[in-house]
C-alpha cells in the first residue's frame, strides 16, 4: 500500500474540502492539525484548489491530496503542486493510468460491480464509493462489495458525525471522506475555530468507539 493510503488508513477520516480563496488554506491547516486530524483533501472546483495544495504541501505536518481530478491537466497540475493523493468521483482509465505513470496513488469513484471490475482492471484495489448514501449507504456497500473481497473502500457523499461509525465498522473500508468536517461555509466565514471543535469531536468519536 503506498504511504499517502496508509496515512488515510491510519485517520481513517479525510476532510472534503470546498476552498473559495488561498488565504483559508493555512488556517484551515492550523484548525485540522489542532483538531487532531492532519490531512485534506482539496477538490478541484475553484479556481483557489491548486494553489491551497501548494500551500498546505509546503507546510509539511500534514497529507493533502488533490479531490475532483476529472482531466489529465488537472492532474498534472494537482501533482506537481504537491498533491500526496488524487481522489476522482469516477473511474476515468486516463486519468488512473496517468495518476500510476506518475507514481501518484489515485482513489476513483466506483458505483457498480461495473466500475469495480474496470478499476480492478487497472490494478487498483482501494477505491472511492460515491456518492455513498444516495447509493443505498451501509446496506449497498456491504452488498456490492461481497463479491471483491481484495478492494478497500472510501465511502464518500452523505457521510457525517452521526454514520461513519457505522461505515468504519466494515472490514473493508479503509477511511470515509467527508464535507462536514471542514464544510464551505465555515471557510468562507473564517470560522476555522468552528471547524477545529468539529475535526476534534470527529477524532474523539473515533477513539472511544475504535
Amino acid at each position: 500500500m503506498p504511504n499517502a493510503l496508509k496515512q488515510i488508513a491510519q485517520h481513517k477520516l479525510i476532510p472534503v474540502v470546498v476552498i473559495d480563496a488561498e488565504e483559508y488554506a493555512l488556517p484551515l491547516a492550523d484548525a485540522l492539525v489542532a483538531g487532531g486530524l492532519p490531512i485534506a483533501e482539496i477538490t478541484f472546483r475553484t479556481d483557489a484548489a491548486e494553489g491551497a495544495i501548494r500551500a498546505l504541501a509546503k507546510r509539511g505536518d500534514l497529507l493533502v491530496g488533490a479531490g475532483t481530478v476529472l482531466t489529465l491537466e488537472q492532474a498534472d497540475r494537482a501533482i506537481d503542486a504537491g498533491a500526496a493523493f488524487v481522489v476522482a468521483p469516477g473511474t476515468n482509465r486516463q486519468v488512473v493510468e496517468h495518476c500510476m505513470e506518475r507514481n501518484i496513488p489515485i482513489t476513483p469513484g466506483v458505483a457498480t460491480p461495473t466500475d469495480i471490475e474496470l478499476a480492478l482492471s487497472l490494478g487498483l484495489d482501494t477505491l472511492k464509493f460515491f456518492p455513498a448514501q444516495a447509493l443505498g449507504g451501509v446496506p449497498m456497500l456491504k452488498a456490492i462489495s461481497g463479491p471483491y473481497r481484495q478492494v478497500r473502500f472510501v465511502p464518500t457523499g452523505g457521510i457525517t458525525l452521526d454514520n461513519m461509525l457505522d461505515y468504519l465498522a466494515m472490514p473493508h473500508v479503509l477511511a470515509c471522506g467527508g464535507s462536514w468536517l471542514a464544510a464551505r461555509d465555515k471557510l468562507a466565514n473564517n470560522q476555522f475555530d468552528t471547524i477545529q471543535h468539529t475535526v476534534a469531536a470527529a477524532v474523539k468519536r473515533l477513539a472511544t468507539h475504535s
